[in-house]
């Protein structure tokens, strides 16, 4: 009988270590490449697209419990795709993360970001 992954992950590095178990016990290490997992990563972010397609801005923010397990899975997809890629180029998600607050922080201060989607390069220099 195959071994179970255990359902608790109650962290990224918990998470990262699983995907990891589970890709070595498939012996899919050679099939996951940085260059092939940025591919499926790009493949799962398209099919989250999916559930929303055709949708409007108001019925997108309100989704049938279908339409939710839907992009739940896909958001699984995309995590799962992105932490195994994380962890084979080495680079802590949630450092980076943080890290990236901290530059989007400074690229649009709130007095100039506050209420607009304007790209930080649009802002005027007053």
């Amino acid at each position: 009988m195959p071994a179970m992954i255990p359902h608790k992950i109650d962290s990224l590095a918990t998470l990262r270590l699983r995907i990891r178990e589970f890709a070595q016990a498939r012996a899919w290490e050679s099939y996951h490449t940085p260059k092939n997992l940025v591919m499926a990563l790009s493949v799962e972010a398209a099919e989250l697209l999916e559930p929303f397609q055709w949708l409007t801005a108001e019925q997108s923010q309100h989704l049938s419990a279908d339409q939710h397990e839907a992009v739940r899975q896909e958001i699984a997809d995309v995590l799962i795709y992105l932490t195994r890629l994380a962890d084979l180029l080495d680079i802590d998600l949630l450092e980076a993360a943080a890290d990236k607050l901290a530059l989007n922080a400074r690229k649009y201060p709130v007095e100039k970001a506050h209420g607009n989607a304007l790209k930080s390069t649009d802002f005027s220099n007053d």
